[in-house]
């Protein structure tokens, strides 16, 4: 007797259309690797190694992290890459890969086959700022009052003034919360070369042509006094002492064109004392917290192709670095951000003290320094970059590198940064020090590792030099502003251009970005404010 067979399934129709085959991969098609996640700062595991399937996602894999974490810390956000073997490198693999979908699509998918199934996955772990700061998208204020090139803007520690310095010799003061302008500063008989915020928000100090240094009341715009004069050329950078060493009476130290560097009280407004080492123009100067037992340190550039250290006690020299072939036009510092706010971050707390302000400053100093210490960047026009650690964290070999600096002996630098095809025009670290950029007349920006040095992208999109370069406060987005007369923001995840902001007619010479606003001037004489 012959068996019945069941009838065939009735495929589905829908509106006279076939339901379409299911061809999902079945779970045994996926391969499991094997993971060890090490933190990024110091290459320290932070479990032991696990097996998971490759499709896993980078949100469970966030997840799974901050399970690893201590139970007291807060969930935080995560930034995830792989870092290519030599061989790779070599063989045209990117220096690191980043997972921002699953292990399957980004590394094993990736084009360079850099890593298959049987190898053993070492994912640095970079925790992102818990705040996010939104790209801005459009002009919402475009200002008009400066009469000549805009050449140098600032914003104010709490974000909510900005400065401008312009060649009708006037800087300005402009209200953020409005969008308008609050005050002219007049006084300087030249152009407005730099400006400079005291990190407490209470003195705002500008540097000219003129050679002469002025403070101002940040709250009536009005002089402190009279200008402070001394210099034979012109001002090129200004630097204020950091407040966890100084919160009182910080002091102002300024560069000029005249090859000194000097210091200045800034409630007496008379000169504490001069410089004289470099043989010609300093061009930047910075004010680090580091230095040799915790009293800071001034770091002058030169275009004598040298970078000199200095105690700020006294102005004794420390050590002189002279491993650039040309002159020494930018500095940077891992810290530059929180010496720079001061007491002030992104929870928008206010110090009821100077003391309450010394120690906020305080502790977020020593937060960001706890691991590497105070990291330098030096840039130059031999097309080069050198990263230094003249005062790093407390240890055993930082007290011998300490010593030797103050015997004057040679520090090596750590890494020597080449790429870029022309003159490097600015290098600015990233808030957390996790990143460096860099910009230069070969129109491209460069990304660094900014404990190590290594090369991780170029960023490519300005078809004319770039000038000047900002951070968001969250490490995450990068602001660059060119000759092409555009502003670019790039997204630190894809190392991608995220929003392109055209709208100045002319040279854009200065940019800076606070919270979600990002202010910018330039040869047309115009200030324009972009948000989201």
């Amino acid at each position: 007797m012959s068996v019945l067979l069941p009838p065939p399934k009735r495929q589905k129709v829908y509106h006279g259309i076939p339901e379409p085959e299911d061809h999902q991969v079945s779970e045994e098609s996926v391969p499991n690797v094997l993971v060890q996640f090490v933190n990024d700062q110091d290459g320290s595991p932070l479990a032991p190694a696990v097996n998971l399937p490759a499709n896993v996602t980078k949100d469970a894999l966030e997840s799974l992290v901050n399970r690893l974490r201590p139970q007291d810390d807060d969930s935080v956000p995560f930034l995830f890459h792989l870092d290519s073997s030599a061989e790779a490198i070599a063989a045209g693999a990117p220096p690191r890969l980043i997972i921002s979908n699953s292990i399957s699509q980004d590394i094993l998918g990736h084009p360079s086959q850099a890593f298959s199934p049987e190898d053993i996955f070492v994912i640095h772990c970079s925790p992102q700022a818990v705040f996010k700061v939104r790209p801005a998208t459009r002009c919402s204020s475009t200002l008009s009052g400066h009469t000549s090139p805009i050449l140098c803007a600032s914003f104010s520690p709490t974000g909510n003034l900005l400065a401008t310095g312009s060649g009708d010799c006037n800087a300005r003061l402009w209200d953020l919360s409005t969008e308008t302008p609050s005050y002219v500063l007049s006084g300087h008989k030249g152009w407005v070369l730099c400006v400079e915020w005291e990190p407490m928000e209470r003195k705002l100090a500008t540097g000219g042509h003129d050679g002469h240094v002025r403070l101002w009341d940040a709250k009536t715009g009005k002089p402190s006094g009279e200008p402070m004069k001394g210099h034979s050329k012109w001002v090129t950078s200004l630097a204020w002492e950091p407040i966890h060493l100084n919160p009182i009476a910080p002091r102002l130290a300024s560069s000029s064109k005249d090859g000194s560097v000097r210091v200045w009280s800034s409630v007496a407004r008379r000169l504490e004392y001069a410089l004289g080492g470099h043989s010609a123009s300093v061009n930047v100067v910075r004010w680090g917290g580091g230095g040799i037992g915790g009293k800071g340190a001034l770091y002058t550039a030169s275009s004598d192709r040298t970078i000199r250290i200095w105690d700020p006690e006294g102005g004794k020299l420390l050590h002189t670095l002279k491993d650039h072939a040309h002159w020494v036009t930018t500095l940077t510092l891992n810290t530059d951000f929180v010496l720079r706010t001061g007491p002030f971050d992104h929870t928008s707390k206010t110090a009821s003290s100077d003391e309450e302000a010394r120690s906020l400053a305080l502790k977020r100093y020593n937060t960001l320094v706890s691991t590497s210490g105070e990291l330098l960047i030096s840039g130059s026009d031999d097309h080069t970059l050198f990263l230094w650690s003249l005062f790093p964290s407390r240890t055993a070999s930082a007290e011998a590198s300490e010593l030797a600096a103050a015997k004057g002996g040679k520090l090596k630098p750590l890494a020597r940064l080449t790429g870029h095809q022309r003159q490097v025009s600015h290098v600015a670290f990233s808030p957390d020090g996790r990143w460096a950029a860099s910009a230069s007349w070969d129109n491209s920006v460069r990304l660094w590792d900014g404990k190590t040095g290594k090369f991780v992208a170029t960023l490519r999109g300005h078809v004319a030099a770039v000038y000047r370069l900002a951070w968001s406060a969250d490490s995450r987005l990068l602001v660059s502003a060119s000759k092409d007369s555009t502003l670019k923001i790039w997204d630190l995840k894809t190392y991608k251009l995220k929003t392109d902001l055209p709208g100045h007619t002319d040279e854009v010479y200065c940019v800076d970005f606070v919270a979600d606003k990002v202010a910018s001037g330039g040869r047309d004489r115009t200030l324009k404010i972009w948000k989201n």
